[in-house]
Parts: C-alpha cells; structure tokens; sequence
C-alpha cells in the first residue's frame, strides 16, 4: 500500500460529526469541552468566523470575538473529539473567503450585514 492509499483507509476510519453549513462572516457559537483535573466543563465560544481552512480530516476555522475590548482569536479543528457543537446565529454577507481585514476594524466598521432569509 502507498502513503496515500493508507491516509485514505485511515481517513475513512473516522467517523465524520455533521455540523451545520457556515463559512466566513458568520456568528456561530461553539460549545467547547475543557478539562481542569479531573472535572470537565463546556465552554461556549461566540464570534464571527474568518476563515475556513484545510479539507477532510484536516479542516479548521478561525473564529474571533471582542473580549474587554481585546480581540481573541481561536482556531478550531473540525475533527476535534472536544467540540461540542456549533450553532450558527447569523448568516453574514461578506465577499472573500479570508476576511482578516475585520483585526483592523473597531465599533460600527466592525459590523458585518446579514442575510436575510
């Protein structure tokens, strides 16, 4: 077998959790398992989505939000066994699949329009 019909077997061994359909300028909420000790928690991690990356088993998302004022930015794995869930809570229009240029805006430029449905 070659490395590239292995990484397919082992990919297919995965199982694949059907998370709802967003992309880049979308709000979504992310539940989040944290472990401290021996307790485990869920934190929830809302903020628009800049980006998404990668395919298959690889695939991650950026999401940021604005904490005390402070821009917090956090990168989540699709094939994390520690999310949760995600839930989307605005579908954003935006025109680029990367929209880092949204570090650079504050207050009311920061805005991103909705979709309406």
């Amino acid at each position: 077998m070659s490395k590239t019909e292995l990484m397919k077997y082992v990919e297919s061994l995965e199982e694949r959790r059907d998370f709802p359909a967003f992309k880049a300028g979308d709000t979504v909420t992310v539940s989040y398992k944290i472990k401290e000790g021996n307790k485990e928690r869920l934190q929830q991690f809302q903020g628009v989505v800049l980006q998404r990356v990668g395919s298959s088993t690889t695939e991650t998302f950026t999401v940021r939000k604005i904490s005390n004022g402070i821009g917090v930015e956090r990168i989540f794995p699709f094939a994390s066994p520690f999310i949760e869930s995600i839930t989307v809570n605005k579908r954003g229009i935006v025109r680029r699949a990367r929209i880092f240029y949204l570090r650079n805006l504050t207050g009311k430029k920061a805005r991103i329009k909705e979709k309406r449905v």
